[in-house]
């Protein structure tokens, strides 16, 4: 039976129609109709790029200097702003030391020789690419297992780029890859991952998870029988799934602040999130089961957030009224919706009983 509860949804009430996905000039829209009035070119930044050339070459040469690369480290042209000069803080400031020049030899002051980011190191590189190429090529099911510590950073991203250039972009048909975690996934755990790819962590997850989803599938549970009561306990980190543009999102437990920034498309369910929740949010779904932090819905300005709570006066004084509109849901289809990403949750944290396909340990 469904929980004796109301259902709140926040939506886009901005009076301004740049925010209403109906620009009349094609800019702030993705409606193909209006994005057709959209008078720009490539050409127009390609002038605009002269200009600032043409410009810096002028200041250049008032300096009397005939490159960017010649100006760089010249610290002596630098001066106190006259505004500044007489301030009581900033007037006994001393910046010497600061802008000490150390290196007489000016090709030392730029670029002279490429940074080595060590990125054979990396967990996808090391482990994650090679053991997932057959299955990209093939386009048949896998289920793979990991075990992560939280120095494995952007785990899933560089498979991400491989599998988008294999497919031109595309993606592969859902759940082709499906890669099993345990432990604690460092910052960006499946950041920009494409269709196709599905990733399940069982244990908890630094800053950034999800990170511009692009189609992808992201679950994360926590440890059976380790004391750890999800439905207070943090798993993932600050700012998960910033900018996402698609897939889906399942998070047994409560996120940290600024939960579905940006976010444009990512249908995503979590069971409570800290402050500035859904800001500047554009598109999609989000289902929070739980508690939201204040500032809530700051600059939101397209898609929807569904917020299960007893009371709705505990929840108002949380939510920025600036651009969005709160009332309870009253289509029955948009409820039976909200369920269906509600039954999707629960069964992505309940391990199937016997693997439909094969398992194996990367």
């Amino acid at each position: 039976m469904r929980p004796h509860r109301l259902w709140y949804s926040v939506f886009d009430l901005m009076m301004r129609a740049c925010h209403l996905d109906s620009c009349p000039v094609g800019i702030a829209t993705q409606n193909p109709k209006l994005r057709k009035k959209f008078m720009g070119s490539p050409d127009h930044i390609v002038n605009f790029m002269t200009f600032i050339a043409q410009d810096i070459r002028e200041h250049l040469a008032e300096l009397g200097y005939r490159s960017l690369e010649e100006l760089v480290g010249q610290a002596h042209l630098l001066r106190v702003k006259k505004s500044v000069q007489n301030h009581w803080k900033a007037r006994k400031l001393d910046l010497s030391d600061l802008l000490y020049q150390a290196e007489s030899d000016v090709s030392k002051r730029h670029f002279s020789r490429a940074q080595d980011h060590h990125m054979e190191k990396r967990f996808d590189d090391r482990r994650l690419i090679a053991t997932c190429l057959p299955h990209i090529e093939s386009k048949k099911p896998a289920r793979l297992t990991f075990s992560l510590k939280n120095s494995d950073r952007t785990v899933g991203t560089t498979l991400g780029y491989v599998i988008s250039k294999a497919t031109s972009g595309k993606g592969l048909p859902e759940d082709t890859i499906n890669l099993e975690f345990s432990g604690s996934a460092g910052q960006s755990f499946a950041s920009f991952i494409p269709k196709g790819v599905t990733m399940i962590l069982t244990g908890d997850a630094n800053d950034y998870v999800g990170k511009g989803l692009s189609g992808g599938k992201v679950i994360i549970r926590p440890e059976e029988g380790k004391g750890v009561s999800a439905d207070s306990q943090a798993m993932i980190g600050n700012v998960a799934f910033f900018g996402g543009t698609g897939g889906e999102a399942y998070i047994r437990g409560t996120a940290g602040g600024r939960f579905c920034v940006r976010n444009s498309g990512v249908h995503a369910v979590v069971e409570g999130v800290g402050e500035n929740g859904c800001e500047y949010m554009t598109g999609g779904k989000v289902v929070i089961l739980g508690e939201i932090g204040r500032n809530f819905a700051a600059g939101m300005s397209g898609g929807t957030a569904y917020i299960l709570h007893d009371e709705i006066t505990n929840v108002l004084p949380r939510i920025n009224p600036e651009l969005v509109n709160v009332q309870s849901i009253q289509d029955k289809s948009e409820l039976d919706e909200v369920y269906k990403m509600i039954e999707r949750h629960i069964s992505s944290y309940r391990k199937p009983e016997s693997p439909a396909d094969p398992l194996e340990l990367g």
